[in-house]
């Protein structure tokens, strides 16, 4: 007999695809085996394997640790355990809300050329600075880019610049952002100034708001 593993969390994330003053919420209350426990709207928790929908929520994969959602011909990745992101309504693609996690950091999950990463907020990162195996995931030609040389904790190493043709937080998404491919694998992307100078900044306590400058 298979033992089914179930893993609660609580991820909130409000989508568009319904009028503009009006948000659709979508929470991930766990992962049972391959499916994705959704609660669409306040709705009891429904299972639901790749491939199926609930109430126009369309689950497009189920990992360990996350689910990649669409709804309206939009993607949004939800990750088990992360903060409650607000994104839609009349202040749709231009305010982004975070938590930091126990040890203070701001770690979450977006989109760079539409592929999916998992980000952490780096206030002291010049650009948004990638490993070179998630780089190799997400198809970017980084070898193509500007070769540089980096000052890392191991010395001196190789990097290369390039330009991404965008980054996604949310419903949040900047087009041309640089970024920096590292030689070395990463745990996380950084999510540097190239991508947060375009928002003033705001913490109080764990939360972070980012909101889109005019």
């Amino acid at each position: 007999m298979h033992r089914l593993t179930l893993r609660l969390a609580v991820a909130l994330l409000a989508v568009t695809g319904l009028p503009a003053a009006y948000a659709q919420s979508v929470a991930l209350a766990g992962i049972l085996g391959g499916k994705a426990l959704l609660v669409v709207d306040g709705s009891a928790p429904r299972s639901v394997a790749p491939g199926g929908s609930h109430m126009g929520v369309h689950v497009v994969s189920v990992g360990r640790d996350g689910v990649v959602l669409e709804v309206a011909g939009a993607q949004r990745a939800i990750q088990l355990g992360e903060s409650p992101v607000s994104i839609g309504g009349s202040a749709a693609g231009q305010r982004i809300v975070l938590k930091a996690d126990a040890r203070g950091h701001f770690i979450n999950s977006g989109f760079i050329n539409g592929r999916v990463m998992q980000y952490m907020v780096d206030t002291g990162a010049t650009t948004v600075a990638i490993g070179r195996p998630d780089a190799q995931r997400m198809g970017l030609k980084f070898e193509q880019g500007q070769p540089v040389m980096m000052n890392t904790a191991n010395g001196t190493a190789q990097g290369w610049r390039m330009r991404l043709e965008s980054v996604r937080v949310g419903d949040v998404e900047l087009r041309s952002v640089d970024a920096i491919v590292t030689a070395e694998a990463m745990p996380y992307v950084l999510l540097g100034n190239s991508f947060l100078r375009e928002f003033h900044m705001n913490r109080s306590g764990d939360e972070m708001v980012l909101q889109r400058r005019r």
